[in-house]
């Protein structure tokens, strides 16, 4: 074994164009670390929930610009397949480690291959690009990111020309192009042919997010921005400005783009101290100055946090959970009379099936992924509960933090000029609705065995009960329903409560989403409903970590 390590990787040492990992993989072999060739060379990563994802650095197994332009190849020999001769791609980047390089790799293969390509003309947002596919009539789109993942990742997210990310069977198909690229050797890479795109696409993307807002509505919020780092920034800024809203105050340590992400362990507002400067930098303004929100955006800007005022928090703040924020804009836009379906992640909270029929409003739930959720027929709004919301479908088929960030903003002004806030709505919510409290129980492991032994687990001892709630209904979701298609996971229907297990698709993880429904007869009922909802999570975590054996 050791001897077809070594071959392996003095093969794709010869290949690699990029002399950061050449040096790198010279320096294992040399050293002949089997334990680290085998961890590069054990396999080729694959097209997961966004795409390819992985840890940069030499082989098969890690993000790199051999498997880069191998993806690349597969991609336009896909295109080629479906009739795109000449069809145009249109490429995106971020400013973590790499992405300019592997964005540039990206067009001279398409450029190889016959395609035209196109590349943004800086690191931008994430939604930009999948704006710009339909709107400048791609083919296809790139955007090389690994999102909200830590510094050492990078990522390549495909979509096609319908400005979606791809599904079943195009990343099959993809792939097998992928695998079937004999050598790097016959890749045509040209140094030349491409088109660097000037800021046009990126004043389209802005004109149209003026489409988010009402005419005339309040915009009278003030807002605390944070962009983690990453390539939020401008964009929002001048969206916000365009909208007429007060200047954010930015959170300055975390306002330009750094790949190393200094200030935070994982570049993600969901993650515990994310915020912390965040809140630092709220709680340091008073008086008129005082802001009525805290926005933040991930590092490629397509997805949106929000925190509020909550004088019952240490920090004074509280970040709202996906599923709030979600729930909210919903009610926002039924209030301005939207029309259309409302589409969630069958992982997101089960109250925005209850706000769509109430307004009488198609709903519908779809596998996890903005590349599902996008697709739902009629779609006028969609959301998931990792902080991802698609509020201008037409303009953009992905989650998308900008327009988002706007129209909570929107909805802020409106809520402040009634002397209102955004918990006020919430809990109005919970009182016409039930309280509809979500909870995570979330598993990072070295070891992804540990994951698939969890799922056996489950499948083969299954709960009967959680939290002393009876399980009247067990789905395994790797056989699909009426409604979705197959994919790896258990959704567990108990007495006023749901849990869903599934792999992280695009982290080395095991979710488990849990949701409690208390009725709620009026205001007062509030806060002893968020208790029960409380101790009811907290249970139902303990009881599944134990059937999980995590």
């Amino acid at each position: 074994m050791h001897d077809e390590l070594i071959a392996q990787a003095q093969a794709w040492l010869t290949e690699d164009p990029d002399p950061d990992t050449r040096t790198e993989l010279a320096r294992l072999i040399e050293a002949k670390d089997e334990t680290e060739l085998a961890a590069r060379f054990g396999g080729t990563l694959q097209f997961g929930t966004a795409g390819l994802r992985g840890e940069l650095g030499a082989g098969p197994m890690r993000m790199n610009r051999s498997v880069v332009i191998r993806a690349a190849a597969g991609l336009a020999a896909y295109l080629k397949k479906q009739g795109h001769d000449n069809g145009l791609v249109v490429i995106g980047y971020d400013a973590r480690h790499k992405s300019h390089d592997f964005a540039q790799d990206t067009a001279a293969v398409m450029t190889g291959a016959g395609l035209r390509a196109a590349v943004l003309p800086r690191p931008l947002p994430t939604p930009v690009l999948a704006f710009a596919i339909r709107h400048l009539g791609a083919v296809a789109g790139v955007e090389v990111t690994a999102s909200h993942n830590p510094p050492r990742d990078n990522g390549y997210k495909v979509y096609l020309g319908d400005g979606s990310q791809i599904v079943p069977p195009a990343d099959i198909e993809i792939s097998a192009e992928i695998a079937a690229v004999p050598s790097l050797t016959t890749v045509p890479r040209p140094t030349e042919g491409w088109d660097t795109l000037d800021d046009s696409v990126l004043d389209a993307y802005l004109a149209r997010t003026d489409a988010v807002l009402s005419e005339g509505s309040p915009r009278t919020a003030r807002t605390v921005y944070t962009a983690m780092h990453g390539v939020g920034k401008d964009v929002l800024l001048a969206a916000f400005a365009r909208a007429g809203f007060p200047e954010p105050v930015l959170v300055t340590e975390q306002a330009d783009p750094d790949p190393e992400f200094p200030t935070v362990a994982f570049p993600n507002p969901e993650e515990p101290g994310a915020m912390d400067l965040a809140f630092a930098t709220a709680r340091a303004l008073s008086g008129e100055a005082a802001p009525d929100l805290i926005i933040a955006n991930d590092p490629d800007a397509d997805r949106c946090a929000v925190a509020v005022h909550d004088g019952t928090d240490a920090t004074g703040w509280r970040m709202l959970r996906g599923d709030e924020v979600g729930a909210l804009l919903a009610a926002h836009l039924v209030r301005r009379g939207a029309t259309g379906t409302f589409a969630e992640s069958i992982v997101s909270s089960s109250l925005l099936g209850r706000i769509a029929e109430k307004a009488g409003l198609p709903h519908v739930e779809t596998l996890t992924g903005f590349k599902w959720i996008a697709r739902a027929e009629g779609l006028r709004y969609g959301y998931e509960e990792a902080l991802g919301y698609c509020v201008d479908p037409e303009g953009v088929r992905d989650k998308d933090g900008i327009t988002a960030a706007l129209l909570i903003t929107e909805l802020a002004s409106q809520l402040k000029e009634e002397g209102r806030t955004l918990l006020d709505l919430l809990d109005d919510l919970a009182v016409e609705h039930g309280l509809h409290a979500t909870d995570q129980l979330s598993v990072r492991v070295e070891d992804l065995s540990l994951i698939a032994a969890a799922m056996r687990r489950l499948r083969e001892q299954p709960p009967t009960e959680l939290a002393g709630l009876p399980i009247t209904r067990t789905d395994d979701l790797t056989k699909g329903t009426a409604e979705l298609p197959p994919t790896d996971g258990l959704r567990y229907t108990l007495d006023g409560a749901r849990v869903i297990v599934r792999p992280s698709g695009t982290e080395p993880k095991l979710k488990c989403y849990l949701e409690v429904v208390i009725p709620v007869g009026s205001h007062q009922d509030l806060p002893a409903a968020r208790a029960k909802a409380t101790a009811l999570l907290e249970s139902i975590k303990r009881d599944l970590s134990t059937a999980a054996g995590i």
